[in-house]
């Protein structure tokens, strides 16, 4: 019988497959049998949309010019615009980084925190900067950079919480069957 694993685990799959498996990292895949094969499929499935959430995110980050002399104004200007502090390269460095390595909470987290201190009229100013770079970078001069910016802005958010989400801790049994009465009794 396979395994029963949520998704609300946030470890990365490694250290999962070692925690509910008992397979070191080192483990020659010659020493698998079906049951335990199985079961990394379980947990990769399990873990499936956080990963894809997080690579998401990742790449609409690696849309956005690279964070070097050749991008410094467009991230100055993002800085100005937004109000935020949040999205510079140094303060998210670190955090894209554990995300490389399936880990996107705390950079969905940094993300959210980001839109949310933005003002309207701040979104409205980031959304042009990061509009005019998408613009430039994937040569689309026939988009409004301002609409394109806005749909990047709103992806980036959603797939932030997608990440979030995708990674949240279950409600205990009691909260989990209350749910379960709250649909059942509709």
């Amino acid at each position: 019988m396979l395994p029963e694993f949520r998704s609300h685990t946030s470890a990365p799959l490694a250290h999962q497959l070692e925690l509910r498996l008992g397979l070191p990292p080192q483990l020659e895949t010659g020493r698998l049998d079906v049951e335990r094969v199985a079961g990394i499929a379980v947990l990769a499935a399990a873990h499936s949309d956080g990963y894809a959430a997080t690579a998401h995110l990742l790449g609409l980050l690696a849309a956005l010019p690279a964070p070097s002399e050749a991008g410094e104004r467009f991230w100055s200007d993002l800085w100005r615009s937004s109000g935020t502090a949040y999205l510079l390269p140094t303060n998210i460095k670190e955090l894209v980084l554990r995300s490389l390595a399936g880990e996107g909470t705390g950079l969905a987290g940094q993300i959210l925190s980001a839109v949310d201190e933005m003002t309207p009229p701040q979104r409205v100013a980031a959304a042009e900067v990061i509009g005019q770079a998408l613009a430039e970078s994937d040569h689309l001069p026939d988009l409004k950079t301002q609409a394109l910016g806005e749909l990047w802005l709103r992806d980036l958010e959603l797939t932030a919480w997608r990440v979030l989400h995708a990674n949240h801790k279950p409600a205990d049994p009691a909260g989990r069957n209350a749910f379960i009465d709250a649909w059942t009794s509709i």
